[in-house]
Parts: structure tokens; C-alpha cells; sequence
């Protein structure tokens, strides 16, 4: 019972914990330029948690989901979490919610959610979409914001998804 506690809380606390990384790492920009050069100068061999906290932004658990997760049969609750993920993302960008600490966690729910259906093949166009944009922003600093035209390209590829999310799920007769 107690591992399936942590097990339970490792996503949102490693959420948590890159996103504060994203913060202070945007606050010592000046004085960190490179997260990979600091490590090498320092000798730190975490090539896991680099990846982590710099070029994936997500953790293992979204990017990686077990098999256990895979097996998981397609509920009404899932597949409500996926809708309820596409619909909240688009909406935040039609109110102009374009910051990176507003847009990642989103996009990081969205795609945990989605990871969650094993209907979905890896190479479902949402779970592709989402992955790239989430790295995307990874590259970029807490405080930085998406321009005009990144925001309208976010908000068409989360439409598109969407509607190839909604094609990929079962009909009500089969």
C-alpha cells in the first residue's frame, strides 16, 4: 500500500520539482548559461536527471509509461481526462495564458493523460504533438512566453489532435 502511495505522488512531485528547476534555472540564467557545461564543470554524471529537468521536461513516468499503465483498459474516466486536458490547454491560449510555466504543466497533464489509453498507439499524432511542444518549451525559460505565431501553431496542433484523438476512440457499436 505505501509503495503505491509514492508511486502515486512521484509525477506531480517530480512536476513540481522541474518546474521550480525551470524557475530558478530562468533566474541564474546570467550566471548558469549551460545546465550540461555546469554539470561537466562540476563533474556530476546524471545524465538521467538532465534529461529530465533540460530536454524532456517531463517525468520518466509520462515519457516512459510502464506497461502496466499500457494494459490499462479505455474508461469513461480516461478518456474524460484526455477531453477535459485538450479543452483546458486551447481555452488557456484563447485567454492569452502564453507563459511557459503557464503552458508546460498543461501540456505535461495532457500528455500523461493521454499516455494513460492503450488505444493509443506511441505514435498517436496527440502524444507526438504534445511531446515535441513540451520540449520545446523545456528549451525555453520559465518566464518566457510564446509569440503570436507559436501560440496560433500550439492552438492548431491541440485542435488537430483532438479531433484525431476523437476519430482514434471507439464507436459506441463496436
Amino acid at each position: 500500500m505505501e509503495r503505491q502511495a509514492r508511486e502515486r505522488n512521484y509525477e506531480p512531485e517530480c512536476q513540481k520539482l522541474i518546474a521550480h528547476f525551470k524557475t530558478l534555472a530562468s533566474s541564474f540564467k546570467d550566471t548558469v548559461p549551460s545546465i550540461e557545461r555546469f554539470a561537466d564543470t562540476y563533474k556530476m554524471d546524471c545524465p538521467a536527471a538532465i534529461n529530465r529537468l533540460v530536454t524532456s521536461g517531463v517525468p520518466a513516468t509520462v515519457e516512459h509509461r510502464a506497461a502496466a499503465a499500457a494494459s490499462s483498459t479505455t474508461s469513461a474516466a480516461i478518456v474524460a481526462e484526455c477531453v477535459q486536458n485538450f479543452i483546458t490547454a486551447m481555452d488557456s491560449l484563447k485567454l492569452n495564458m502564453v507563459a511557459v510555466d503557464q503552458v508546460h504543466p498543461l501540456l505535461s497533464d495532457l500528455s500523461a493523460s493521454l499516455n494513460k489509453l492503450s488505444i493509443l498507439p506511441a505514435d498517436f499524432e496527440g502524444k507526438t504533438k504534445m511531446k515535441e511542444w513540451i520540449l520545446r518549451l523545456s528549451k525555453m525559460g520559465a518566464a518566457d512566453e510564446l509569440t503570436e505565431q507559436q501560440a496560433r501553431q500550439l492552438h492548431f496542433d491541440l485542435e488537430s489532435s483532438y479531433n484525431s484523438f476523437m476519430a482514434a476512440l471507439p464507436s459506441a457499436g463496436t
